[in-house]
């Protein structure tokens, strides 16, 4: 969904358990009543810090308290899979606001968890992907693939013979930020229809499963 001032933020967070909210790093939130989550000496989030914070919000709240993870995509693996049970049930009153520039870095369980918001006013969508113009040609050749040219394309992805599991995260990554951003633009179901099988694609390549048969399966 897009949103048209940041001062709008704490209001659509309030109706949110989880809220994704895709800013530039330069733009400055300000939500009241929030415990803010951000990297501490470290380049990322670490799941000490989760789990303190974890430890105040499993109080019961009196009134509305938000959570703020910015940049968001600094989360540790470790931390965002502590996370995962509360963004998908955060408790009364609890508003978990995740803030980042780039989406497609956020594992695709904190995705699925979470509802998405881009500022209409800003560069957001309009902006590059963080990835290689390889990367990219290959993530939008997966998006519009029919099943007959799947498995050709499944071949360009995982012809490296170093990093294949690497590179087909970014190609698979790239495509998930594709079409979040080109459905909110067109507003087309068909694109927001294909987000479950990449979620669910490169869920299965992050955990370690066969690259190849995660594509094919998830995809076809």
């Amino acid at each position: 969904m897009f949103f048209d001032n940041v001062d709008e933020i704490p209001a659509i967070a309030k109706k949110c358990g989880t809220s994704i909210f895709v800013l530039p790093d330069d733009v400055e939130v300000k939500i009241p009543h929030s415990i803010n989550l951000s990297p501490d000496t470290k380049t990322v989030i670490t799941i000490e810090q989760v789990r303190e914070v974890l430890g105040l919000v499993n109080i019961k709240q009196t009134g509305d308290r938000f959570i703020v993870v910015r940049p968001a995509e600094t989360l540790g693996d470790a931390a965002a899979n502590a996370f995962l049970k509360n963004l998908e049930e955060p408790g009364e009153k609890v508003h978990f606001v995740l803030i980042t520039k780039d989406p497609s870095s956020l594992l695709p369980t904190i995705l699925s968890r979470a509802q998405m918001f881009f500022l209409k006013s800003g560069s957001v969508l309009s902006s590059k992907l963080s990835c290689d113009d390889k990367v990219r040609d290959l993530a939008k050749e997966l998006m519009v693939a029919k099943p007959s040219d799947l498995v050709d394309i499944v071949d360009k992805i995982t012809k490296k013979k170093d990093g294949v599991r690497n590179n087909a995260l970014s190609v698979v990554g790239a495509a998930i930020e594709m079409l979040y951003k080109t459905y909110f633009l067109t507003e087309k179901d068909v694109f927001l229809s294909k987000l479950p099988k990449f979620l669910a694609a490169y869920d299965g390549i992050y955990r370690n499963g066969h690259v190849k048969l995660q594509l094919i399966a998830n995809l076809c």
